[in-house]
């Protein structure tokens, strides 16, 4: 109550000095909220009334309604708008009869209330001046935003928020972000930094938001009121929510929602913010361990079962909020090309629509031509500098306020002549001058050297010279520094004109030259000043002519997108824009100006040098540094100067309301005019008001503030006339922003939260009309109510765009139409690129730019209006000196809202996200609009202009590169994108009989392939005869025993170890006597091999293939890992019931070491024997099975989604496999293969221990592991043995391409040489990886390799390898697909880039004696050629069935044998589980046959079902990958239908949240999916298998298992 009533008591002097006192030292952090509150009600309490029973709200709502005088002055204080607008509203209710039926769309109000108490219009404060300044850097909103109706709104807005409370998870951070974002960041708040940047609104203030001591307490009350809350104060969030954190308040965002069906949602709130605490790294541990994966702890992770972890809980709380729902469902589309629509938004039936009458241009008053006006601005020049050249012209200010020099009219005549004869006779040689008149020179001077400027504007002038003004470069990589030299080029400017301190500060190279600034042409510098210059002859003098078309000067524009364009105006242009601004100011001669602008363009150089001189006025000249040492400085000279004319910005009005307390003898009774600069940003009302209602009470009259409207290419566009007449106020408007975002004028009545105050800008300007058009499409005029784009046609406004016709044409030469579509002049009109319409009385409103427009899904949004909505959300000092950027980025088909600010150094994560959380509830609530991303900068980080304002496209330039580094992030994907296409409804599936006779109809063959049939192939195959590998070695010992059947390489490149078949065969018996004597094996017992890759490998498997026992090779553990990897060496030996085990001796100490006992349990090993030493006699025999069909071996392997699977290989299937390779490679004894893989699983196993022995070629072994240290060991040992056949995986591939991509020359010089290879096979189970094979095949074409040799092979758990490239045959072939129809599971061909392509690269071809059919994995039916579907294999190599530990053989039973449930339904096949689809190619096969190429999608475990569509992970990895050079790695995988995106940053932790808005761009852009968690690690964390394969389950795991320790998880809304 004590703050509602203190403006209504009459409190002595002194007390409020003190109360004053409190308030800062309460801002500032000096005392306690309680302190203060005590302090404050010992200070007052003598002065309190007794207080009435009726409760706060009801004291608001009569305070609003003005029920009694002493309410209304309270009201009054603070802002004039809000009483006057509401008076006019209850005066309009009071007075039916009066204007009714032609009442305007809008309230005006009419006359001031004077009555204002004298002592309640000066606040009194401490007068120290170094309290004020640091008041100032503590920060604060803007206060050109500051409108207390609208923060009354936001409040409102927030309020009714509250109720509906719901957990939303905060992101999580490593601590070490977390630590950096706050402190290091914090940089003292900048003394370059405080000014609005002239092309666009963001601006910074400093000074806090009590624009008078009224406003702060009104803002309580009001606060106090709705939230019913008595402590709460401006520096304490008024819309704390009982006690509970941040996380509750972001979905508050959902509930705003227009749906009937509320399904009420889960209740999640007792999920409470302290769960989110930072992830912390175990301490002292340096070395990054590996992840602990899935199995460490057994998680159950089936969708929807729980997880108990912290992470899971977060995303079970995200997708709680999620399922709320969402705006009004859409109903038509539009369709994509293709099938998948975007839906369109339709128009809502009841969006207000303009209805007024056609509106008439207006025309402003006749241009009065003077008698004594001069026919030239350079003959008004020569006539004051002849007549009266003692008169001042130019008084420019120090730092200190004092006056530092006059430049007198006399002086600017005599020295411009100088400048002028200088620039036309002094450059370059007389046969040759550098300039010549007409060409342009650029004018480089800093902002606090007016007088220099001046003197080369006129110079150039009377040269005929055109200047074009532009910024001082202050580093080589200013922001838009490349722009400004882009327009340097294109204007061809050669010569820069600049200041002797200037020219000294511009940054030198060592030489002591000026470098060339980044994107600008070579300039030679030319300093204007006197004592460089040499005089001009007696008998020289410039040409003066009257105005005519040629061109004055260039002023430059920045526009949205940061380009820099340069406006023409020409000398009649010029000359008459001073006439009009003469006529509409009404300046007479002599008058003393003060100029608080940028004198370089604009209002700043129209009124402060040009119309000046024109009437011989004496310009006082503020330059910005003084600014910022003292707001008050322009106030000052106005006083002492008794000036009449002040030109501002209303920065500069809020500035010296900051500080206008130190102040007691200010008198502004001499000004007849303030012009307000950006009196055409709506908001700058607010300082309008606030300064008036200050000022007022020294001297300055209400009629004397001019706002004024302005545009680069028009010029100005209208400006209020100051009037003696102080009963004539301006118009002001309230309208509705609702209304406003579909073009319509409507007053606000019902909807008090979201309104939009406009002041006019007075009429439009003498000899000019104006008119309305929409903003887009054919020019066409508006209706009365509608706003449109201000269009004018006059002679002082610019001509063009310098050298850019076609822009030209679109803004300068438009033709109004009217609704017939008949023009409404012959003479073209401007666009002004501001928003507004002309209200009653021929009055101008502006409510927007188009720069600053954004259309959101048919609506418009002002980018101003975002600002000061988010600018009016508690804490307002969040945001660091009211530094905050909105624009809009373009993401699938409509613009999407994006607010970037600075925070203060001092917020801490909890406060970030309150405050993030209930700007999207405001902007939401206010606007009806979603924002599709927050983010928040340390201070002083944004990209600045030269004034110290946010640079706006460099900021969302960096947004858009990923460069910004934001310290926290919020994205709203979920709330804001609309227009997805609708989930796809699965239709009933066509029967397969109809599936088949439809393609017999439209004459498509079935899908079916097969590779060379092997009963028909005559060869002399001398192991064709045995039935068992065993035995071929046993045949070639004998027939060939010092054959040298392998070889294998150490990290050297030379010769480790090798085998002949004697050697082989005398080895493997020894082993077969170990395992029947010291093992006491059976026949048919198991074995677990745990042997590094290399000869020991093989020969144990001989021995056990002799002794009768069933092999299994295993990669043994890494030594630096044990703690991850032994744990799969233990499973495996468990589930493949090995009997015993057989190593090294070096492995065997490994596997009883202590470190293995800290991961297994070492004392249920099954017993281990040491190869190393082997007893010394034969075996008494060699085993022989007496069935081809008996267990051979068994194969392990772990799959990419985690499954650990064995499948059996029988004699037969083994010796089939052997054999259809030989004759794909064309293997003979005289071959040699180089062989780089793991030799564990798959056919990595069979090439590196079966083939050899088999066919007799000679194997070159080279470990993978190897290549670590020397990547290029196998490209040299290629080289080196002339080898014509090599096999690869994916790993070592990728190995090659990034280790080695650098050093092909000096390989080179080294002599490799791969000219020799045929074939270079990949040995992959996924789709092969095209992008990976293209960048090693072009980066090794200069060392010999033909590309045609790379190709890949595929295979998977039930056969081992289907296809391989072999040597003779077509190359493998491409082709380009529809990743849309993909994920409907349809293939649809496209050419190769077009949009969406995805291409694909077929797996190598078919293997003899396979045959393969695509089926629909549904059905089984069988499917038509180019279907995608299930490959189905059927060969005599086929695995034959799964080794499980259970016997549970049901589940799998028809992945070995099915039978199509149509067609051929006698053939047994096996299903491999994967996606793919044959298409029949022109090329022939090597048996003269047309080729069927198979192309494989991906795996049907891995592909996630989303909106009812399938989609494949490496799609989406592939798209996120691309997004940013810093993620090295990407992962998704699914948790409760959100997609999840893991990524790798390599690069500064710092990255970590530019990556957010990208991944979410990409995948939303590309794949139509929202991503709902995006994970940023640490490089390495993804987990990859031998073959290269990321394993994605583990990692979904290890996430919800909380094992990854991310630098960041953002949990998208």
């Amino acid at each position: 109550m004590a703050d509602r009533s203190l403006e209504s008591l009459s409190l002595p002097l002194e007390v409020r000095a003190r109360l004053a006192e409190l308030e800062l030292e309460l801002s500032e952090g000096d005392i306690t909220q309680k302190g203060y509150e005590k302090k404050r009600s010992k200070l007052i309490g003598a002065y309190l009334p007794q207080p009435p029973a009726a409760n706060g709200a009801a004291a608001v709502r009569c305070r609003l309604q003005h029920s009694e005088g002493a309410a209304r002055r309270t009201l009054r204080t603070s802002n004039i708008g809000v009483c006057d607008i509401r008076e006019a509203a209850a005066r309009e209710r009071a007075a039916p009869h009066s204007t009714v039926a032609n009442r305007p769309l809008f309230y005006f109000r009419f006359g001031v209330d004077q009555a204002l108490p004298q002592e309640r219009r000066t606040p009194v404060t401490p007068s120290s001046s170094s309290r004020y300044h640091r008041r100032r850097s503590s920060g604060s909103r803007d206060e050109r935003y500051r409108s207390d109706v609208h923060t009354e709104a936001v409040q409102a807005a927030l309020a009714k928020h509250k109720e509906r409370k719901m957990a939303v998870p905060m992101p999580s951070k490593r601590r070490s972000l977390v630590v950096q974002t706050s402190m290091d960041a914090y940089t003292p708040p900048d003394t370059s930094s405080g000014s609005e940047d002239e092309g666009s609104v963001q601006g910074d203030s400093q000074g806090t938001p009590t624009s008078s001591q009224g406003s702060i307490n009104m803002e309580h009350w009001i606060s106090q009121a709705i939230h019913g809350s008595t402590t709460s104060t401006t520096s304490s969030s008024s819309t704390q929510s009982g006690g509970s954190g941040a996380a509750h308040r972001l979905a508050d965002v959902m509930a705003q929602t227009h749906i009937e069906n509320h399904s009420a949602p889960p209740d999640v709130t007792t999920y409470t913010s302290e769960h989110s605490i930072q992830v912390e790294r175990p301490q002292g541990s340096t070395a990054r361990v590996a992840p602990k994966y899935g199995n460490a702890e057994l998680m159950e992770t089936g969708d929807g079962v729980p997880v108990s972890s912290r992470v899971s809980a977060k995303i079970q709380q995200l997708v709680n909020t999620l399922k709320r729902p969402k705006r009004p469902p859409l109903r038509e589309f539009f369709v994509d090309d293709f099938e998948e629509l975007l839906e369109v938004q339709q128009p809502d039936p009841n969006q207000p629509k303009p209805e007024g009458a056609q509106m008439l241009a207006m025309r402003g008053e006749q241009l009065g031509v003077v008698t004594n006006w001069p026919p030239s601005l350079e003959a008004a020049l020569q006539r004051w500098g002849t007549i009266s050249p003692k008169a001042p012209c130019l008084t420019t200010m120090d730092t200190n306020g004092k006056p530092l020099y006059i430049l007198t009219y006399g002086k600017l005549w005599t020295r411009s002549m100088k400048v002028a004869y200088n620039i036309l006779h002094k450059l370059g040689t007389k046969q040759e001058p550098m300039v010549r008149p007409g060409d342009r020179v650029a004018l480089v001077f800093p902002n606090n050297d007016p007088a220099a400027f001046m003197v080369a504007f006129y110079g150039c002038l009377l040269a005929e010279v055109v200047p074009v003004p532009i910024e001082v470069p202050l580093t080589r990589k200013d922001a838009g520094s490349q722009q400004i030299g882009f327009l340097l080029g294109s204007c061809g400017v050669t010569v820069a004109l600049t200041s002797d301190a200037c020219h000294k500060g511009l940054p030198k190279s060592p030489t002591g030259e000026i470098p060339q600034f980044k994107g600008w042409p070579k300039l030679l510098w030319f300093v204007t000043e006197s004592k460089h210059l040499s005089k001009p002859p007696r008998d020289w003098f410039p040409h003066i002519k009257d105005a005519n078309n040629d061109t004055a000067y260039i002023e430059y524009k920045t526009c949205k997108d940061g380009s820099v364009l340069g406006v023409t105006v020409t000398r009649i242009a010029l000359l008459t824009h001073c006439q009009a601004l003469t006529q509409a100011c009404g300046y007479t001669e002599a008058e003393t100006i003060v100029n608080v602008l940028d004198f370089k363009k604009d209002v700043g150089l129209w009124h402060g040098i040009l119309t000046s001189v024109m009437n011989m006025m004496h310009v006082i000249s503020i330059p910005y540094s003084l600014m910022k040492v003292n707001p008050l400085s322009w106030i000052q000279k106005v006083c002492q100067y008794k000036a009449k004319v002040a030109c501002v910005k209303s920065r500069d009005m809020h500035w010296a309301l900051v500080a206008h307390r130190d102040q007691r003898d200010i008198n502004l009774s001499s000004l007849r005019m303030l012009i307000v600069a950006d009196g055409a940003n709506p908001w700058s009302i607010s300082s309008c008001d606030a300064f008036l209602n200050v000022f007022q009470s020294k001297g300055l009259r209400q009629e004397v503030i001019c706002p004024c409207a302005s545009s680069p290419e028009a010029l100005t566009v209208a400006i209020r006339r100051p009037t003696d007449d102080s009963n004539q106020p301006p118009g002001r408007g309230v309208l509705s922003m609702h209304g406003l975002t579909y073009g319509v004028i409507r007053v606000d009545s019902e909807e008090k939260l979201s309104v939009l105050t406009v002041q006019d800008v007075g009429l439009v300007m003498p000899g000019a009309i104006m008119c309305a058009v929409k903003p887009d499409g054919v020019p066409q005029l508006c209706r009365t109510d509608e706003v449109g784009e201000l269009c004018v046609c006059a002679i002082a406004t610019g001509t063009s765009y310098y050298g850019l016709s076609g822009m030209t044409k679109n803004t300068f030469e438009v033709f109004p139409m009217t609704s017939s579509g008949a023009p409404i002049s012959e003479y073209p009109f401007i666009r002004t690129g501001l928003l507004g319409f002309i209200g009653p009385g021929g009055l101008v409103f502006v409510v927007g730019k188009m720069d600053g427009l954004m259309v959101v899904s048919g609506r418009r949004h002002n980018a101003d209006d975002i600002v000061a909505t988010a600018l009016a959300v508690e804490p307002m000092k969040f945001v660091y000196r009211g530094r905050i950027a909105v624009f809009s980025v373009s993401v699938l088909h409509d613009e999407r809202i994006v607010i970037v600010a600075e925070q203060r150094p001092d917020s801490t994560e909890e406060d970030s996200f309150q405050w993030m959380s209930r700007v999207l509830q405001a902007i939401d609530s206010i606007h009806q609009v979603g924002v599709y991303c927050l983010a928040l900068v340390p201070a002083n980080t944004l990209p600045k202009t030269p004034l110290g304002g946010i640079h706006l496209s460099e900021t969302k330039q960096l947004f858009l590169e990923g460069a910004l580094h934001p310290c926290n992030v919020l994205m709203c994907p979920h709330t804001c994108v609309t227009n997805l296409p609708k989930p796809r409804q699965k239709q009933p599936e066509i029967g397969p009989a109809s599936v088949m006779v439809g393609n017999l109809v439209s004459g498509k063959r079935i899908a079916q392939a097969s590779g060379r049939d092997l009963g028909q192939i005559e060869d002399n195959d001398q192991a064709r005869k045995f039935l068992f590998l065993s035995e071929v070695l046993q045949w070639r010992a004998q027939t060939t025993p010092d054959h040298v059947l392998y070889t294998l390489l150490n990290c050297r490149g030379t010769i480790a170890n090798s085998l002949t078949c004697v050697q082989l065969h005398k080895r493997a018996e020894k082993i077969a006597v170990m395992l029947m004597e010291r093992g006491h094996l059976q026949d048919g017992d198991h074995v677990a091999l745990v042997y590094p890759p290399g000869i020991d490998l093989i020969a144990a498997f001989y021995g056990c293939l002799y002794a009768g026992c069933v092999p299994i090779t295993v990669r043994p553990p890494h030594p630096q890992n044990i703690a991850t990897t032994l744990p799969t060496v233990k499973m495996i030996v468990e589930v493949s019931r090995s009997a015993c085990l057989m190593t090294t001796q070096l492995i065997c100490k490994l596997l009883r070491s202590r470190e293995a006992a800290a991961a297994v349990d070492v004392r249920t090993w099954p017993p281990i024997l040491d190869t190393d030493d082997l007893p010394k006699k034969r075996p008494p025999q060699i085993y022989k099975p007496s069935n081809p069909d008996m267990l051979a071996y068994l194969d392990f392997s772990v799959s990419t989604t985690g499954m650990l699977a064995g499948v059996k290989m029988s004699h037969a299937a083994t010796s089939a496999f052997c054999r259809s390779i030989k004759l794909q490679c064309e293997l003979y004894p005289s071959r040699e293969v180089a062989i780089c893989l793991d030799p564990y699983c798959g056919l990595g196993f069979v090439l590196w221990c079966l083939c050899s022995v088999y066919s007799g070629h000679q194997s070159i072994l080279i470990p993978p592991s190897e290549l670590e240290t020397t990547p290029a060991l196998w490209l040299l040992a290629v080289s080196q043995y002339k080898v014509r056949d090599t096999f690869c995986s994916y790993s070592v591939m990728e190995l090659c391409t990034k280790g080695l991509g650098s050093q092909t020359e000096s390989l080179k010089a080294r002599g490799l040489d791969l000219s020799r290879v045929r074939t270079c096979v990949v040995v992959a189970e996924e789709r092969p990886r095209i992008a990976l094979t293209q960048s090693f095949s072009k980066l090794f074409k200069d060392l010999g390799l033909h590309p045609r040799a790379v190709s890949t092979s595929f295979g998977c758990r039930v056969n081992l390898a289907i296809c391989l490239q072999g040597t003779s045959g077509p190359d493998p072939t491409t082709v380009y697909v529809d990743m849309r129809a993909l994920r409907h599971d349809r293939v649809r061909l496209v050419e190769r880039g077009s949009p969406h392509s995805l291409p694909l690269m077929e797996s190598g071809k078919i293997l003899p004696g396979v045959r393969i059919i695509i089926a629909n994995p549904e059905t089984k039916g069988p499917l038509g050629d180019s279907h995608l579907g299930e490959i189905w294999v059927h060969s005599a190599h086929n695995a034959s069935g799964y080794f499980t530990i259970y016997g549970d053989e049901s589940l799998q039973s028809d992945h070995f044998n099915s039978r199509l449930s149509f067609g051929d339904t006698q053939t047994i096949w096996a299903r491999t589980g994967y996606l793919g689809f044959l298409r029949r190619t022109e090329l022939t096969d090597a048996n003269g046959e047309r080729h069927d190429a198979l192309y494989v999608v991906g795996a049907l475990d891995e592909a996630m079902e989303l909106r009812g569509m399938r989609y494949h992970p490496i799609d989406i990895e592939t798209s996120v990958i691309r997004a940013h050079k810093s993620i090295t790695e990407c992962a998704v995988f699914t948790w409760t239908n959100l997609l999840v995106v893991v990524v790798e940053l390599d690069g500064s932790e710092q990255e970590a949240l530019d990556l957010v808005p990208l991944v979410t761009n990409v995948v939303l852009e590309e794949h139509y999916l929202i991503v709902g968690v995006v994970v940023v690690v640490d490089v390495g964390v993804i987990p990859i298998n031998s073959r290269g394969e990321k394993q994605r389950m583990h990692l979904r795991d290890g996430f919800l298992a909380d094992q990854l320790d991310p630098i960041y998880v953002a949990y998208n809304m």
